[in-house]
C-alpha cells in the first residue's frame, strides 16, 4: 500500500471511530510506528485531524457528537430517496434491524413521517434510537457495546452479543464499499462482528447503498456479496455492477 493510500485509509477508520491509537495502527498497516507518526503529522498539517499522546483523534468530533450530527453526509439525495424506497419493504408489525450509517438514519426519518405502526426497531444508533423513540407506535430496543462518535454508534464484541439468539423479519444493513473482489467493506474492523451478527439475526437482508459506493472498497471485508438477499440502490447503478449481483443471486432494486 502507497504512503497516501494507508493515509486515506487511516483517515477512513478515524471518520469511523473518532480516534486510533499508534500502535494499533502500527499493526493493522503491518508499518513501524515511526511510519503511523509520519502519516499522522501529514493528516494534521492538513487539518483534518489532532495528534495526541500515542495517537490521534478526528478534527472536529466532539462538535459533531453535540451537534448530533454525522461525518458521512455524501450523496444525500440519493440516499434519501433509497430511504423512501425501503418503506415499501416494511410493514405494520414487522420487527427490522436498523443498522447505523447515514442511509439508514434517512430510512428512520421516512419511517418516523409515514406513520407506520405497530414497529419494533432494533439498533445500534444512538441518533437512531433518539429520532424513533420518542413516539408510542414504535418500540425501540439498543445494542450495548462500545461508543463510535463520528457515527454516533454501538460496536465492538458487546454489541454482536446482543444478536445471538434473535430472529427478526428484516434488517437494512450499511455499508462503506461494495467491492467485486472483496464483497461488503467497512473502514472499522470493530464493525465487522456487529454486521454478522445482524445478517445472522435476520430472515432477509436488505444492503442499502448508493451506486457511488459499488466498486469502492474500505479497509476490512466482511465477506462475500452473498451474505446479502437485496441490494437497494439508486438508478445510476452500471450495468456490468447489476450482472454482477444477479450472478450472487441478489436482486437488485432500483429506487
Amino acid at each position: 500500500m502507497l504512503p497516501n493510500q494507508r493515509r486515506d485509509k487511516i483517515l477512513e477508520l478515524l471518520k469511523e471511530d473518532g480516534s486510533a491509537k499508534v500502535a494499533d495502527l502500527a499493526r493493522l498497516f503491518k508499518v513501524t510506528e515511526v511510519t503511523i507518526r509520519q502519516d499522522l503529522e501529514k493528516l494534521e498539517a492538513e487539518d483534518l485531524i489532532i495528534k495526541q499522546h500515542g495517537g490521534a483523534t478526528l478534527k472536529n468530533v466532539e462538535d459533531q457528537v453535540k451537534s448530533f450530527s454525522l461525518v458521512h453526509q455524501e450523496n444525500l439525495d440519493k440516499k434519501e430517496i433509497i430511504a423512501q424506497k425501503c418503506l415499501e419493504f416494511i410493514e405494520m408489525g414487522d420487527t427490522i434491524i436498523l443498522d447505523s450509517g447515514s442511509t439508514t438514519t434517512e430510512i428512520a426519518k421516512k419511517i418516523k413521517a409515514s406513520g407506520i405502526k405497530n414497529l419494533t426497531v432494533i439498533t445500534n444508533a444512538l441518533n437512531i434510537a433518539l429520532m424513533l423513540g420518542t413516539g408510542l407506535d414504535i418500540e425501540v430496543i439498543m445494542t450495548g457495546g462500545e461508543f463510535k462518535p463520528p457515527t454516533l454508534s454501538l460496536t465492538g464484541q458487546k454489541a454482536a452479543d446482543f444478536f445471538k439468539g434473535l430472529n427478526v423479519q428484516k434488517l437494512f444493513l450499511a455499508t462503506a464499499g461494495i467491492s467485486l473482489k472483496s464483497g461488503l467493506t467497512y473502514p472499522s474492523i470493530s464493525d465487522l462482528v456487529v454486521k454478522k451478527a445482524m445478517i445472522d439475526a435476520a430472515e432477509v437482508t436488505y444492503l442499502v447503498a448508493d451506486s457511488t459506493k459499488i466498486g469502492k472498497s474500505a479497509l476490512a471485508s466482511l465477506g462475500a456479496l452473498s451474505l446479502i438477499d437485496y441490494i437497494i440502490t439508486d438508478s445510476d447503478i452500471q450495468e456490468k455492477h447489476k450482472e454482477v449481483f444477479r450472478e450472487n443471486e441478489i436482486e437488485v432494486i432500483i429506487a
